[in-house]
């Protein structure tokens, strides 16, 4: 796997292979059509589950909380509760190594801001914490556990957790040794661009940037209004907020990567766990960062409720309604949004997803609002790529602060453009439809 000319990661190997058809690839491949899905896959592993829900999956019980104990919540992204988590593990005994995403040692070798790594214990985990929108993939991780004895957690989005199922279905190997995972909600992808248009937005050269933290944590402003910091080689920093940098707007759908237009699963429903923020009042205005976590693995769930009752942990109990209100935008993008994607015409390979292709109920907004973010995310490649070449950052720069005029016009109602989508009858508000 290496990152193509658009920063996604992409398979590599003779042409001969890439052209053919390879049934054990098939197999694993998340997105393949005769790989089992995720219901299919949580029906062997989570069999005895209490609670089943359309949107949510199999599952023992849900929380909303953080980390009392230590720096896991200050120094995480959200409430810490990934962290500590994978600490617990190690700390239990359960497992020998935690397989999570780091900042790369040595970025300019290897061509990329971060990639996969084994940790063994609290220090190398801690180096490994927030979130990384990022491309990486597991090929080397999951190689290492092959090698060396033990048994291990991975770490990762929902499309990655199912992948570790699959494969371990294919690799008796990883399956004796793969003990727990442990996955991530997922709104989609990124490609490695969108660290370089923050760079560029912020006036820096990607190549001279040692460190990227795509979510800097404040304690006095609402967890929702991500910040972005550089840390350049020369020890300098820089920062911006995502609303004022051109495709911040994460549900615009700047740099996604093209398979997630055809994902389904939001919560890692084929994970022991899973890890998401809690995006709604009065947890999304809390700057210190607060988790929802979905638990389906009976070992975890002990382990949870052991570090509410010594007072390391503070989570409550939640229900579904709960989880699917403070993830809605990422269900109706997966879920109704995709259902209308599914409608379109299209070439090649068709998917098979447990959503029905489906327009109907939809509205002339809902419609627009899905096909713009399907463009942008196809168009914001094409534009960087040329703006590379051209080593013109200006010409991407001014077609993506157009195309968001567009998407939030139609999305929010917001300007000039908003009220010319009103009179067309093509204008609302995302976060309330």
């Amino acid at each position: 796997m290496e990152l193509d000319r658009y920063g996604q990661m992409k398979p590599t190997g003779p042409k001969t292979w890439l052209r053919g058809r390879d049934k054990e690839f098939a197999r694993i491949c998340p997105f393949s059509p005769v790989a089992r899905d995720e219901d299919e896959l949580a029906a062997e592993y989570f069999s005895r589950a209490k609670n089943r829900d359309p949107l949510l999956g199999r599952y023992e019980a849900a929380f909303v909380g953080h980390v009392e104990e230590g720096e896991y919540r200050s120094n995480g992204s959200s409430g810490g509760m990934v962290t500590w988590v994978a600490a617990e593990l190690l700390r239990l005994g359960l497992v020998d190594g935690v397989a999570h995403v780091k900042e790369s040692d040595d970025r300019r070798s290897e061509g990329r801001l971060f990639h996969y790594s084994l940790s063994r214990n609290l220090q190398e985990l801690q180096a490994g914490a927030k979130s990384r929108y990022y491309p990486i993939e597991l090929s080397g991780v999951l190689q290492t556990m092959r090698e060396a004895p033990g048994r291990y957690a991975v770490v990762g989005i929902p499309c990655f957790i199912k992948a570790v199922r699959l494969a371990c279905a294919d690799d008796p190997i990883l399956k004796e040794r793969i003990a727990f995972t442990l996955g991530l909600f997922c709104g989609h992808m990124k490609s490695a661009r969108m660290a370089e248009s923050f760079a560029w937005q912020m006036g820096q050269d990607i190549g001279k940037v040692k460190r990227l933290d795509y979510r800097k944590k404040a304690q006095d402003r609402p967890a929702n209004w991500y910040r972005a910091e550089l840390t350049l080689e020369n020890g300098e920093t820089c920062a911006q907020d995502w609303w004022h940098l051109v495709d911040g707007d994460w549900g615009a759908g700047f740099f996604q990567n093209s398979a997630c237009n055809f994902c389904d699963d939001v919560v890692a429903e084929t994970a022991d766990i899973a890890f998401g923020d809690a995006w709604k009042e009065p947890y999304s205005s809390d700057g210190r960062g607060t988790n929802v976590v979905i638990v389906r693995s009976t070992v975890l769930l002990d382990a949870i409720h052991a570090g509410i009752g010594q007072k390391r942990i503070v989570l409550s109990h939640v229900n579904s309604d709960f989880v699917v209100a403070a993830q809605a935008a990422g269900f109706r993008q997966r879920r109704e949004g995709l259902a209308f994607r599914l409608t379109w015409p299209r070439m090649g390979m068709r998917p098979r997803k447990r959503v029905r292709a489906c327009r109907q109920g939809l509205s002339r907004q809902r419609m627009a609002v899905y096909i713009m973010r399907y463009w942008i995310s196809f168009w914001s490649h094409r534009v960087f790529s040329m703006a590379v070449f051209l080593r013109s950052p200006r010409l991407y720069i001014v077609w993506a602060r157009a195309a968001l005029a567009c998407y939030q016009g139609v999305a929010y109602s917001r300007g000039p453009i908003g009220r010319i989508a009103q009179s067309l009858g093509l204008a609302g508000s995302e976060g309330r439809t």
